[in-house]
């Protein structure tokens, strides 16, 4: 009687896949722990400074561009769903002006800076291990902010809600009115991301042996 015997390749490439699905769980569940936390977000009274670009730049750099979408658009969930249950009073307003136009904005970006930041790792990392933690941590709040705001200026600018907005800023332009509506803000954003993106995927990295 003949007994089967395992391969050990085919192994091998199953505990690799259980292990990437394990880790990109938990990536995603963190994203949406923070979100609904005040691990997320820093309210004050002028900002609203996200933290979930961390938590996209660590799973893009550790587990690759895929995992880096599917962890952008799981932030991008949780912004969809703040919209809907009116967790953020500007997005529920934008809501009742373009539903089509805020869940674009919600999940596209998102899910571009998660991929875009895997490719960029991928691609320095070929000339520097260190650099490439940096540049894509740096790279996925950039990202974040470039995508977004162009979105918003392109569903909801010539809206009236957003014309007052940009006129209570004196922007007198599309370009005025992202610098001023979000340059604080992206940049502490892009600071914070890039601190704790490259430090925590290089601890995770050295943990995991990549």
């Amino acid at each position: 009687m003949k007994t089967a015997t395992r391969n050990p390749i085919n192994s091998e490439l199953s505990h690799s896949r259980t292990s990437f699905m394990v880790k990109l769980a938990l990536m995603v569940a963190i994203i949406f722990v923070m979100a609904f936390s005040p691990l997320g977000y820093l309210r004050t009274p002028g900002l609203t400074i996200t933290f979930l670009t961390v938590p996209v730049a660590v799973g893009a750099i550790i587990l690759g561009p895929t995992a880096g979408a599917i962890c952008g658009a799981a932030f991008g969930i949780t912004s969809a769903i703040m919209a809907l249950t009116g967790g953020s009073a500007f997005s529920a307003a934008l809501l009742q002006i373009n539903p089509f136009g805020l869940m674009f904005t919600c999940l596209v970006p998102r899910i571009l800076e998660g991929w875009l930041s895997g490719l960029i790792f991928q691609l320095v990392r070929k000339f520097s291990k260190n650099g490439a933690y940096f540049a894509a941590s740096l790279a996925c709040p950039l990202l974040n902010t470039l995508f977004f705001m162009s979105s918003l200026v392109l569903f909801f600018y010539h809206t009236e809600y957003i014309q007052n907005i940009a006129s209570g800023l004196g922007a007198a332009n599309p370009l005025i009115f992202v610098i001023l509506f979000v340059g604080l803000q992206g940049a502490i954003e892009a600071v914070a991301c890039t601190i704790l993106g490259s430090a925590v995927s290089r601890a995770l990295s050295a943990a995991f042996r990549q």
